[in-house]
């Protein structure tokens, strides 16, 4: 029976998604359940055999008809061995995800961080050989990024390359801030924005987003867009200041790296681009140094979402035609 199928699945914190990928690289289905961390590593190995079990029952696909399983991960992951070392949103540390899941499955399977795999699709479905040395950024709970260098993947020497929310920066977005708790995504992520909101909301600052001055009510990139579409001087404020401070890194990020191309996702410029994009190319062009600024294309994907599904494709012709 031919392998015509891939399955890719973008693991969140909160949720899981998954697709059926056909031979035509086309996305046959989706499926998307919640994220159990209850459990702990048992729980979240289990609702990963869930969501697979789930797209394949949907489509009456069988094992034998899937040529890989690409699993992309919100934390440090080492492809070849399949170790996940550091995934703070998912409580674990030091655990062979890889070798967990085979236990269930008898198909290749591949694990990258999760931003690397929405690069590998971006590089692959949208940026192509237009691009030689990029860099994908996407804010949304934190900030991640994928580096690319000659065109290739720069996973790093222990594949930890690409974090850049945990730079230290100070609160304009400059970096080597002297405050410990100082980091890119503490100061530009959605987290941050509501954050500091909320923090104005305490202090009695008007606004239409005061519902969510309690701390059980969450605050997500849509409820931030409607606020800024309705020019409220909160959201608008720190929206802008998130917008500024990733224009600023960007710019020393690109005087250190000389690259060619940026680009920009995640749930808070799918909700926000519009607003945000003119101000952090504004921010970038006083930060960056004018010679390897002027070449530099700052773009937001149009893959949205499904960044790291189309990735799992590109990952799976890396690890499988070697």
């Amino acid at each position: 029976m031919p392998k015509n199928y891939i399955i890719s699945i973008d693991l969140g914190g909160t949720k899981i998604l998954s697709a059926l990928i056909d031979v035509n690289n086309k996305i046959k289905s989706k499926e998307k359940i919640p994220t159990e961390l209850i459990n702990g590593k048992e729980g979240l190995v289990n609702s990963i055999v869930q969501s697979i079990k789930k797209v394949m029952k949907e489509n009456e696909v069988t094992e034998r008809e899937i040529k890989a399983i690409s699993l992309g991960v919100p934390g440090t992951v080492n492809p070849y061995t399949g170790i996940i070392s550091n995934a703070p949103n998912l409580g674990i540390k030091n655990f062979n995800i890889k070798e967990a899941l085979l236990k269930h499955f008898s198909i290749p399977l591949l694990i990258e961080n999760d931003v690397n795999l929405a690069g590998l699709g971006i590089k692959k479905f949208e940026t192509g050989e237009e691009t030689n040395n990029m860099l994908v950024v996407f804010v949304g709970t934190g900030i991640g990024g994928a580096l690319f260098f000659d065109g290739k993947i720069y996973r790093g020497s222990t594949f930890f390359a690409g974090e850049i929310g945990h730079m230290k920066v100070n609160a304009k977005g400059n970096l080597l801030s002297k405050d410990k708790n100082s980091t890119f995504e503490l100061i530009a992520s959605r987290t941050a924005v509501v954050r500091d909101i909320k923090k104005e909301l305490n202090s009695g600052k008007k606004s239409i987003l005061k519902e969510y001055k309690s701390s059980k009510k969450l605050l997500k990139s849509k409820g931030l867009a409607f606020a800024v579409k309705k020019s409220d001087q909160l959201a608008v404020k720190y929206v802008s200041k998130s917008a500024v401070s990733i224009g600023t890194v960007l710019g020393s990020l690109v005087t250190l790296l000389n690259l060619d191309t940026i680009v920009l996702g995640g749930g808070v410029f799918e909700a926000m681009g519009d607003f945000m994009m003119p101000k952090v190319r504004k921010a970038f062009i006083k930060s960056v140094l004018p010679e390897p600024g002027k070449t530099v294309k700052i773009v937001q994907t149009k893959l949205g979402d499904d960044a790291a599904i189309y990735g799992g494709i590109a990952l799976a012709e890396e690890f499988l035609n070697k």
